[in-house]
């Protein structure tokens, strides 16, 4: 990557798992947001209850103001709060807490606060550039008359390892796929170049790598990819999420479509109109036509029919099939790439003669890999590939639902202002 953000949080503070009390959690990281409240029980009953609501971006919010957008979520985080239960209930006097997922490379300046350093994922809002994103959001719910306290600014990644480390002592890192990607792991402190001060107690650190940016001349790249890359919000940046995330796989396929249609007639005689629409193929479409295995390839037929206006032959339907293969295969392989790289950044890439072999389980999260069955599948049976018989034995992909939510609020817990109150800590 060019390069590595280190998250400020010591995630070691959760792993006692003593967390009491209800804590929300907003976590937004692409096209949808989600809010969540989450009732913690402690080491004994960990995660008693928890409650969300998914909230669809307006696209002219992505790339409009900063107000417009945070205003939106603000309205949404306060709707949701009307909501709260009698098994969600705040002590008189106590002020809601909240930890704030944010999927977006940002220069983390406290627990709390960081700025904004570009946005991903269609994002393109400028006045946002370099501003504080919880101040941000802060802002927004004193508009709308929410009073909440922002307690953890948390990187999804960060968030999923928070989350599935809290059940799991074993998980060693994260990754995100889904409309975009990202990986975290827990790192040994003494190891990072960058880190200036005391060294935290627990001795690790979790570095949260954006490895959506990263880009190299190795990196298999088409035509389709550089003129995707141009065509961008944000060309020359995030290079590897362009060729192994949900935003775009759909999008590939598209101009892959496309370049068929105007020099091999793929199409018949005419290009159909809607074949030029960026994004018109969404990676959902595309999963559901890679997934389909009836004799005609029905599915397939209709999507295209659908989405395209275009009647096709089996013979086209079978190419298509080919085309899905072709672009999730290689994101897929890419993906496992990225996670044996962490693995033998660890040191746990292959069994050391005379140890105990240590277990080794990676957090998942994001609609690319829960959805996607074929893209999951290949990503496994590679990094399998790339560990051998062995050394997979002691790996283990999990996923980890909603991680990035739960842990954000484990975060706000760990980090309340009323710790040292037996009622809420």
């Amino acid at each position: 990557s060019r390069e590595l953000y280190v998250n400020l949080i010591q995630l070691p503070s959760i792993w006692d798992r003593d967390e009491q009390g209800f804590f929300y959690a907003l976590d937004l990281g692409g096209t949808n947001f989600r809010v969540m409240r989450v009732l913690l029980g402690g080491k004994q009953d960990r995660v008693v209850k928890q409650e969300f609501e998914e909230v669809s971006i307006p696209p002219p919010l992505m790339t409009g103001a900063s107000d417009e957008l945070f205003n939106f979520i603000a309205e949404a985080l306060a709707r949701f709060v009307a909501t709260e239960g009698e098994d969600f209930h705040l002590p008189a006097g106590r002020q809601r807490e909240l930890g704030f997922t944010f999927s977006f490379p940002v220069k983390q300046t406290s627990l709390c606060s960081g700025t904004l350093i570009s946005w991903t994922k269609g994002f393109s809002i400028e006045d946002a550039l370099g501003q504080d994103v919880v101040g941000e959001l802060i802002k927004a719910m004193e508009r709308v008359g929410l009073d909440m306290n922002v307690t953890a600014l948390v990187n999804d990644t960060v968030g999923t390892l928070a989350g599935g480390r809290y059940y799991n002592s074993d998980v060693v890192a994260a990754v995100i796929l889904g409309t975009g990607t990202n990986a975290a792991y827990v790192e040994r402190a003494n190891a990072i170049p960058k880190w200036q001060g005391l060294l935290p107690k627990s001795g690790e650190m979790v570095i949260n790598m954006e490895w959506g940016n990263f880009r190299s001349s190795h990196l298999p790249l088409t035509e389709y990819d550089h003129l995707l890359d141009f065509d961008s919000l944000n060309p020359g940046e995030q290079i590897l999420e362009k060729i192994i995330s949900g935003m775009y796989l759909g999008e590939i396929l598209r101009r892959v479509l496309l370049k068929m249609a105007e020099e091999a007639a793929f199409f018949g005689d005419s290009i159909p109109p809607k074949l030029k629409v960026p994004f018109i193929i969404r990676t959902p479409t595309m999963s559901a036509m890679h997934s389909d295995t009836s004799p005609d390839l029905k599915v397939v037929g209709s999507k295209l029919k659908d989405i395209l206006e275009v009647p096709t032959t089996l013979k086209m339907r079978k190419v298509v099939i080919s085309l899905c293969n072709i672009i999730a295969t290689r994101g897929a392989r890419l993906s496992a790439a990225g996670i044996y790289g962490i693995l033998k950044k660890l040191g746990r890439d292959a069994p050391k003669d005379g140890e105990t072999t240590q277990k080794s389980v990676i957090a998942m999260d994001g609609g690319l890999f829960e959805h996607y069955t074929q893209f999951s599948e290949c990503m496994e049976s590679s990094l399998k590939e790339l560990l051998g018989d062995e050394a997979s034995e002691s790996v283990e992909v999990i996923h980890s639902n909603d991680g990035s939510g739960v842990g954000a609020a484990l975060l706000a817990a760990s980090h309340s202002q009323y710790l040292g109150d037996s009622e809420t800590s």
